[in-house]
């Protein structure tokens, strides 16, 4: 039963558009009113009803140590002892600049913000600040945050909405950004053969987690690389959702490449608000107030903030955490295959690490067209089973699914028990 958040939920809408103040949140892909949540500890959320749920949204990726990690909110209640924002420089982002430094290959210097939007919206106008262009190329599906010059073709919300881009973005903005389809380097070579000299930079989710979980095509990342840095362009890696999560140094460091600008969210705030955004030193002390491109915000930096993903990145620096979330992502997905497979149900599973998504389509899923051709029907189906069985799983299937280092053998093989009569659901429903 959820008597209880649905009158939340009612009286949410009576104040707030939509009744959420993120728009995916509300469920309108799975025909469900959401569950307001109470608690969370470890892996497992509680909702205004006392249902108890094993959770795989993770607050969308950022709860890597599981909910309530007591080492994070022993710093976190440290930091509350001094106070809460200050609006002035503090010697913890001092080490949280240097901790971001050494663990992301490409980053040498790195400015603190305070969501995955602002760092996107930064770095596009550092690149086009840099090179003194005006394009930006992106690709279908991938979210960058809602600012207007990367809110094209989108993927998360925006997909599970039905929404083509957004009104209010004006046409002359979106007219600077080249949407092409992911994976597909003939298509970037095509654009660059067109608009070369007018292309500030490339920014693409080198694991995409906004049309559910794409795995890059080999040399398609390096294949970016090569053509920005032969065309005077910059590429852009946003990794708020991989950064931290698929290796200690992100997708960049699982692939190899060395992207220009880096993008940050999520973990770096051990889930509390934050965004950063780093990269090449020549190319960040265009920032004022060394340089000419202005950025500010009140709140960047700020020492709750801090001192959560401080404590979060410390402990990912442990030995083994890395191996032990990829045998977790393993024995999850590998799992939930077999038991749709065991019900004659036709999943593709994409995996990267300790995110993944599967995809109700016997295809591969290797762009946003192909995400979207798996059958949404059968997706809503499967949601609503699996949370009356207690598995709380993102609600739309352009969303990927996380694994904390909270997530037990336990939790995992009672999870992969609920998908057998949930694939069932699907099948005779």
């Amino acid at each position: 039963m959820r008597d209880r958040s649905g009158l939340l939920f009612e009286m949410a809408k009576k104040y707030i558009p939509g009744g959420v103040n993120s728009p995916v949140r509300a469920g309108n892909a799975v025909g469900i009113d959401p569950p307001f949540i109470v608690d969370a500890k470890g892996c497992t959320i509680t909702d205004a009803d006392g249902n108890q749920y094993i959770d795989y949204v993770c607050s969308w990726g950022p709860m890597i140590l599981g909910h309530a990690d007591p080492y994070v909110v022993q710093a976190i209640s440290e930091a509350l002892g001094h106070g809460t924002s200050y609006g002035a420089p503090t010697e913890i982002e001092i080490e949280m600049a240097k901790t971001i430094t050494e663990m992301v290959p490409s980053i040498e210097m790195v400015r603190m913000v305070n969501s995955g939007t602002e760092a996107g919206m930064s770095a596009i106008r550092l690149a086009r600040g840099f090179t003194g262009r005006d394009k930006i190329v992106k690709f279908e599906g991938c979210y960058h945050g809602h600012a207007d010059s990367l809110l094209v073709a989108a993927g998360s919300g925006v997909a599970t909405l039905g929404i083509p881009g957004s009104p209010g973005v004006p046409k002359d903005l979106a007219g600077h950004t080249i949407t092409l389809p992911f994976n597909n380097i003939d298509a970037v070579d095509y654009a660059f053969s067109r608009f070369g000299p007018d292309i500030a930079a490339i920014i693409v989710e080198p694991v995409p987690g906004n049309m559910g979980v794409i795995v890059p095509d080999q040399g398609f990342l390096r294949g970016l690389r090569e053509i920005t840095s032969s065309q005077g362009a910059l590429l852009i890696f946003d990794e708020v959702i991989s950064g931290f999560r698929v290796a200690p140094g992100g997708a960049q460091e699982l692939y190899g490449i060395m992207p220009d600008l880096t993008c940050l969210g999520k973990i770096i705030g051990g889930g509390l608000p934050v965004g950063a955004y780093g990269g090449r030193k020549d190319i960040m002390m265009r920032m004022a107030p060394v340089g000419d491109i202005y950025q500010a915000g009140t709140l960047s930096g700020n020492p709750l903030a801090m001192a959560a993903g401080l404590a979060t990145l410390t402990r990912l620096k442990q030995k083994g955490i890395y191996s032990d979330l990829e045998k977790k992502g393993e024995m999850l997905f590998s799992g939930l295959e077999e038991a749709a497979r065991m019900n004659n149900i036709k999943v593709t599973v994409n995996r990267v690490g300790s995110m993944g998504s599967f995809f109700f389509t016997p295809d591969p899923v290797i762009d946003f067209a192909s995400a979207k051709a798996s059958n949404a029907l059968l997706f809503k189906r499967y949601y609503a089973a699996m949370l009356d069985h207690g598995i709380y799983l993102a609600p739309s299937p352009f969303e990927a699914a996380f694994l904390s280092t909270a997530h037990g053998e336990k939790e995992i093989r009672k999870t992969i028990e609920c998908a057998a009569p949930a694939f069932k659901a699907v099948k005779t429903d």
